[in-house]
């Protein structure tokens, strides 16, 4: 019986041994590739005109609301003469027939960094990390950093921070040749009404002609509604917004600090995340991945609460929040169905979407959202708040004073 069973065993290894090798198809990489961050920012919840200040005085755009893009096009190919290249737009974009995407100057090498001078002054101060929608912190909370402790080389157990594969867009060190925009012969700002649906063309000198149409749902996405903050009675501060059309999924932040030099940094996620590359555009696949981890808040959320510990601890933080959008990947020629044919990419396009905003944890800010509107008896729906009237300046003690002078003492402007 064993001899059998041997000799059956031996016959199918033989069998195997013996069948040719399935050939697997060869890829060869796109000549060039062509990605469009699109973004749609709601700027600073609540604040009006004094969050675009803020932005600009601390050189923070995302501070500011607005449409916009970032376009970047990479390519393996020398350019023919003069790098040259511009992208052709639908006309529902409002910005004329094409944006210029400039090779950029070559930039000058840094100088290596000089030796830290003996006897400079040990850092100082802690940072606290805090995690988790609710009115209260959860057990084990905060994890404590000690900058002191840090830099001389003892790190804390458990930080957690996970990765998130979202690709490397086109640059000049990745690419022979590359543009972008914008630039420094066209940063024009992106209309309040621009639509991206309809057709494009991307052509150059250094890159095969990229054609591909945007419909709907790789359009600029809603802009994100944040209510005002709503303050418990057990000192947290409650968030709530309207769902995003088309997101994937939600993210959030908190960041303050306070006297003691303690800087305090919070996430929404439901376990410990530091979520530094969560505020940036995620792949769809990945946010789902984030969903079931309980990192990303699910598309149906439409609220969290700061516990009240992040809020005693950071004296009214920043919230930042991010709905993750759609994302388009497109490969010319479409890849051939015989696997003898070797698959030769022209180009490869990818369209990248998110929506953000943000918003000052204080009690009381933007109270003029919950005033009903005019000729209505029910009051006003989350939303996005109006800036106020010409020469209207809040009252001297209010919490858009007290939130800025806040600011302006942890971050030193």
């Amino acid at each position: 019986m064993h001899s059998s069973f041997a000799a059956a065993s031996a016959l199918a290894l033989s069998t195997v041994l013996a069948a040719p090798a399935v050939a697997q198809q060869q890829v060869r990489p796109p000549i060039a590739h062509y990605w469009m961050s699109v973004e749609t920012a709601a700027g600073m919840a609540g604040m009006g005109g004094m969050g675009a200040m803020m932005g600009r005085m601390m050189g923070a755009p995302g501070m500011e609301s607005g449409k916009r893009m970032v376009l970047q096009l990479g390519s393996s190919q020398a350019a023919a003469g003069a790098p040259r290249a511009q992208h052709d737009v639908p006309p529902a974009l409002g910005m004329g027939p094409m944006l210029p995407l400039l090779t950029p100057q070559a930039a000058r090498p840094e100088r290596a960094p000089r030796d830290l001078p003996e006897g400079m002054e040990r850092p100082r101060g802690r940072m606290l990390i805090f995690w988790g929608c609710g009115e209260t912190a959860r057990p084990g909370q905060p994890v404590v950093i000690d900058f002191a402790k840090v830099a001389q080389g003892q790190m804390p157990a458990g930080l957690s921070a996970r990765r998130v594969a979202a690709g490397s867009p086109p640059a000049p060190g990745r690419s022979r040749t590359y543009g972008d925009w914008p630039n420094r012969e066209d940063s024009r700002p992106v209309p309040e009404a621009a639509s991206l649906r309809g057709d494009h063309v991307v052509k150059g000198t250094y890159s095969p002609e990229i054609r591909f149409a945007l419909g709907e749902r790789h359009d600029f996405m809603a802009q994100v509604e944040l209510a005002p903050a709503q303050p418990t009675p057990g000192g947290a501060m409650k968030v709530q917004w309207r769902a995003v059309p088309n997101a994937t999924g939600y993210f959030a932040t908190a960041m303050g600090g306070n006297e003691r030099e303690e800087v305090v940094f919070w996430s929404s996620a439901e376990v410990q995340e530091m979520g530094g590359a969560l505020m940036d555009y995620v792949p769809p696949a990945e946010v789902a991945r984030l969903i079931r981890e309980k990192v990303v808040m699910a598309p149906q959320t439409t609220e969290c609460t700061v516990p009240a510990e992040v809020i005693k601890a950071a004296q009214a933080p920043f919230f930042n929040f991010i709905a993750y959008g759609d994302e388009l990947n497109l490969v010319h020629p479409p890849r051939p169905a015989d696997t003898k044919q070797a698959w030769e990419q022209q180009w490869a396009v990818k369209v990248r979407l998110k929506s953000t905003a943000a918003a000052l944890l204080a009690e009381g800010m933007g109270d003029e959202a919950r005033a009903p509107r005019r000729g209505r008896g029910e009051p006003q729906s989350p939303g996005p708040q109006a800036p106020p009237q010409q020469g209207e300046a809040p009252a001297p003690g209010s919490p858009v004073d007290e939130g800025a002078r806040i600011l302006r003492g942890i971050l030193k402007f």
